[in-house]
């Protein structure tokens, strides 16, 4: 009786194994790079691991930043200081003045007749001369 009561035994066990409920969940593909889906907040990360693998070095470069980064203080200085007296001269049209301005590079001539403001821009390397004018200003 033993070998027929080991018999049922093995078969409840199977049926209890068979019979149960299996488990399981859609597998879904979420991308990682944020173009083509994935979330945004990857794409500095990615960025910055495919520079940082990146050894090629773009022969073009070293001369573009070379030209900004030459300029002397006294360079910066002077080109802001020229915008600045470019722009109060211009202002003071509004008051009635003209007047002209002369830099390295150019001579500037501002001169307003009854509201028509004429611009001439003379350039000192080649001597050619753009004239702006503007109507319609109210003296």
């Amino acid at each position: 009786m033993s070998n027929h009561l080991a018999r049922r035994i093995a078969a409840c066990l199977l049926a209890a194994g068979l019979g149960g409920q299996a488990l399981a969940t859609e597998l879904v593909y979420t991308p990682v790079n944020p173009s083509f889906g994935g979330n945004p907040i990857n794409g500095a990360w990615l960025l910055n691991n495919a520079q940082a693998q990146n050894d090629y070095d773009d022969p073009d470069l070293k001369d573009r930043s070379s030209a900004f980064a030459g300029t002397s203080a006294l360079e910066r200085f002077s080109n802001q200081l020229e915008s600045r007296l470019l722009g109060q001269l211009l202002d003071n049209i509004s008051n009635g003045n003209t007047g002209s301005m002369s830099t390295d590079a150019f001579l500037i001539d501002v001169i307003d007749d009854s509201g028509a403001l004429s611009i001439k821009v003379t350039d000192r390397a080649t001597g050619e001369v753009s004239i702006i004018e503007v109507s319609g200003l109210n003296p």
